[in-house]
């Protein structure tokens, strides 16, 4: 800093990252860290709370008092101290250690004010600039006596991993959520026995409203159990309360939901790998209207993804759990979930779904109305019944062409199972269409004088 530099600083007032002091005392260990925690800053000393030179000289020995209160400061951070006319500047950096205390405690720069830090702004400044994600946490009071085997045995199935030995241990270590005897943040979202006792916030809630609007709900589930289990209970929520509709192919049905349940799902896995699990007070919730489903994520976007490149960069907040369902083959690893849920949609010609980057992501489903499901069961059914028409023609011309025809020739010829065929061959019987001559082994079919 110069004397000119000095000079505008003088004119302004006390601020975010400018503190006046009209001499030193040991109790501007508090701005210090103050400003260390926020933004930076400089403490002018000399110089009175309206901007008027009093005077400091720095002598040897105050530089040393000033550099021994920023030694003991936790972590230990270093200032630049200089004499610029009768003023002495110190010049404080923002700290990559966040954050910093002093004798006094913890404190922030509040616009021109060192403000004490409450308990919970301290743990939140602590998580901000925490390097160690929460997944990787360890949390003290969780003992492996708390792990259900139970749960470990289905994640091996789900995994599908056979063990010589199923040691609990050998597991979590493979699993990547033990450390020197100790289960991190991630084994115990999978592995808790009783998740709320350590975990309360890691729930999921379940809502059907009644109606378009959040007001009265028609049913309702909240699971606070490992996040295996919070996914299949909120797939199996997700299918009780969409409309389902069935569509036969030759002699197999399949049942569709009105959204895509591949689309759903991937939201559902989204949010769960995707949030942030040190927010207390708040879940992910999926909310069912209506004309719309929302799956609601607790947190922002993960640092590195915004708007722009959302879907097409793969960054999760917890790569940990991403990994674990990985390996039970919920998610793919190449970060392809939001395309292949754009894809199921318009495959099935619904609109994409809307993402809301709020501090609680979510992202919303369209439902389709009541002429759209009815145009589309229409169109399946006319599907169906061209495809059986079809069908039916083929058995006729090749029973007709050769009426000692085997049922392994007809189902090279329609491309039907055994099954299929036979159940075709008895329908057309059924329907008055043909006959059999004579036994099964040397008999013969008749086409009926009216096909």
């Amino acid at each position: 800093m110069n004397f000119e530099q000095l000079n505008i600083l003088l004119k302004e007032k006390e601020n975010l990252t400018l503190e006046f002091k009209e001499s030193y005392t040991s109790k501007i260990d508090s701005d210090i860290v103050a400003f260390s925690n926020t933004k930076g800053g400089i403490i002018l000393l000399g110089v009175d709370d309206e901007g008027n030179v009093k005077g400091q000289e720095l002598t040897n020995d105050l530089k040393a008092k000033i550099n021994t209160l920023t030694r003991n400061c936790k972590p230990s951070m270093q200032v630049v101290i200089s004499q610029i006319g009768k003023v002495v500047v110190i010049e404080i950096p923002e700290g990559d250690e966040k954050p910093y205390s002093c004798s006094s405690g913890y404190f922030r720069r509040l616009d021109g004010n060192s403000q004490k830090m409450s308990q919970d702004e301290i743990r939140i400044m602590f998580q901000e600039n925490d390097n160690l994600p929460f997944e990787e946490r360890i949390n003290k009071n969780f003992t492996l006596d708390d792990i259900s085997i139970e749960k470990i045995r289905k994640y091996l199935k789900e995994s599908n991993i056979t063990l010589l030995t199923q040691n609990m241990n050998e597991v979590l270590q493979s699993a990547n959520v033990l450390k020197e005897g100790k289960v991190k943040n991630a084994g115990i979202l999978l592995f808790a026995d009783e998740i709320s006792r350590f975990l309360p916030q890691a729930k999921i809630d379940l809502i059907r409203f009644a109606g378009t609007e959040k007001v009265n709900i028609f049913d309702r589930l909240q699971v606070q159990n490992d996040l295996l289990t919070q996914f299949e209970q909120a797939i199996q929520f997700l299918r009780k309360h969409l409309h389902t509709r069935s569509e036969i192919k030759g002699v197999n049905r399949t049942d569709k939901t009105e959204i895509p349940l591949e689309a759903l799902r991937e939201a559902v896995v989204n949010a769960i790998i995707h949030r942030d699990y040190s927010i207390s007070g708040t879940n992910i919730s999926i909310e069912i209207y209506d004309d719309r489903v929302v799956v609601l994520n607790p947190g922002s976007l993960p640092q590195g993804l915004n708007e722009t490149n959302f879907g097409k960069v793969s960054i999760r907040r917890n790569e940990l759990i991403a990994d674990l369902f990985y390996r039970m083959d919920k998610v793919e690893k190449a970060g392809t979930g939001i395309e292949r849920m754009k894809l199921a949609l318009e495959k099935e010609g619904l609109d994409n779904p809307l993402f809301d980057f709020s501090s609680f992501f979510s992202i919303i489903f369209r439902r389709p109305s009541y002429e759209e499901l009815k145009s589309k069961i229409n169109l399946a059914q006319k599907t169906v019944e061209k495809t059986v028409e079809k069908t039916v023609e083929k058995m006729l011309v090749a029973l007709k062409e050769k009426p000692n025809i085997s049922v392994k020739e007809l189902e090279a010829i329609t491309g039907l199972t055994r099954r299929g065929v036979e159940w075709n061959i008895h329908k057309l019987k059924e329907d008055g269409k043909i006959r059999r001559i004579g036994p099964d082994k040397g008999g013969h079919w008749e086409i009926l004088k009216d096909n």
